[in-house]
């Protein structure tokens, strides 16, 4: 039976329930002179290692920064595992928006209620029928009562999230769970009275994000220009493919707004893979010097050839989900993706945020075509954590096919809840199914 609860999140209008509007909550204000030491935001222009060799990029943050940031990061999970949280009710509310004739992405709204309290979160599983049927979960059930913030993710861990059909990607299983897990930590920071930023002992700063577009088929700049048009200051993280020609590289190198190049190699089996292209890669390594290089293939013989000299440029998403996959990964990295969807649990999220500091690895964050409240939570982490990076979370204003003018611009003012985890509350990107 679907539920009927609808929820209030962030971006763009949208119809809100007085039970949902009532959380909402002023905006965080000014700084409070808590710590506010970024995680480390190195930019892709920096100097490289040189070589394949090298077995650690130098840090380019000071040894006492660092160190204070790796202190405070490794404790930013035992800050919040103690939250008590009494659950009385969960809701799903599914979200839909279309995006093109061809695709419509859906999202569902995870809301647990108790004392008063509404915590949300959202699960981005990219496939429809593994959406539908979440919507239809019986399982709700055994989530009611008392918990920790740590006993509720132990608990979550021997529920079967997908019961009615395994998932057509494992990963997505970490999608649900983050889903539970933020809505959980939402709800707990509001029974608490507390925010993120008070529980963390963090102070939010403003945040620089890109937006990620892809250039349609047959490529163009069209889009990077008609956006440039509205908003000049935008940058950009792009998906290349391999009918990228000469005129269009030249072109959009020409904008001098390309922060990130997205080759989505890293990914296993067919779903969102790209395939590797030694031209392609070598074309645009050269033509944007500045840019980060993510999730390249770098398996392959002639491919990691072409990249060698630019190293130090390379970062990582899909393969990321833990701290051990770092240490897993062929050469030590300057910079990474972070998802909190890719790593399932809160606990997983945080100790990854404490080793990347500990070992002088700058984070930018990133999205999954958020709809709902999970876009301003990747909002208020970057906020918190890392906002002077390339942050692939710019507001879902932007994922529509013509941005209108009115939209916020980067950097993101912080417009933390007061209380809870995740922006001020505005109306969904997505409509109510």
């Amino acid at each position: 039976m679907r539920p009927t609860v609808f929820v209030s999140s962030t971006e763009r209008p949208g119809k809100t329930s007085d039970a949902m509007a009532a959380t909402s909550k002023k905006s965080a204000g000014p700084g409070t002179g808590k710590r506010s030491v970024s995680l480390l935001s190195p930019t892709a222009a920096e100097k490289p290692p040189a070589t394949m060799s090298t077995t650690r990029p130098k840090s380019t943050t000071s040894p006492m920064v660092r160190n204070v940031t790796s202190r405070l990061t490794m404790e930013l999970f035992s800050r919040v595992a103690a939250l008590e949280l009494e659950i009385s009710a969960c809701e799903l509310q599914p979200l839909e928006q279309p995006v093109s004739s061809a695709f419509v992405r859906r999202t569902t709204v995870v809301a647990l209620s108790g004392g008063g309290e509404v915590g949300l979160g959202e699960d981005v599983t990219w496939g429809d029928q593994e959406q539908l049927a979440f919507q239809s979960w019986e399982q709700v059930a055994r989530l009611a009562g008392r918990h920790t913030l740590e006993s509720f993710s132990e608990a979550l861990a021997g529920l079967e999230l997908f019961s009615a059909a395994p998932p057509q990607v494992p990963e997505w299983r970490l999608y649900r769970r983050w889903a539970f897990e933020s809505a959980a930590l939402d709800l707990a920071l509001r029974q608490a009275g507390r925010s993120l930023a008070e529980a963390l002992d963090r102070d939010p700063a403003p945040v620089r994000f890109v937006v990620s577009l892809r250039l349609g088929d047959p490529a163009s700049a069209e889009p990077v220009r008609r956006l440039l048009d509205v908003y000049p200051g935008t940058r950009f993280k792009l998906d290349p493919t391999v009918e990228w020609d000469d005129a269009l590289v030249e072109e959009l190198a020409g904008t001098a707004a390309v922060e990130t190049l997205d080759f989505k190699s890293a990914y296993r089996g067919t779903w969102g893979e790209q395939p590797a292209d030694p031209g392609l890669y070598r074309r645009l390594a050269e033509a944007f010097p500045n840019a980060w290089i993510e999730d390249p293939n770098v398996e392959d013989p002639a491919t990691a050839a072409v990249l060698e000299p630019h190293r130090g440029r390379i970062t990582w998403d899909a393969v990321i989900h833990s701290a051990a996959d770092v240490d897993a990964l062929p050469f030590p990295p300057r910079m990474l993706n972070s998802k909190p969807s890719r790593f399932g649990s809160l606990r997983t999220v945080l100790e990854f945020y404490g080793y990347c500091a500990e070992r002088g690895i700058g984070l930018y964050g990133g999205g999954q075509f958020e709809l709902g409240p999970g876009r301003g939570q990747i909002q208020a982490l970057a906020s918190l954590l890392h906002p002077d990076a390339p942050n692939d979370v710019a507001p879902g204003g932007y994922n529509t096919a013509r941005p209108e003018p009115g939209l916020e611009t980067s950097p993101l003012e912080p417009k933390l809840d007061s209380i809870g985890f995740g922006r001020l509350r505005q109306p969904l990107a997505g409509r109510s199914v």
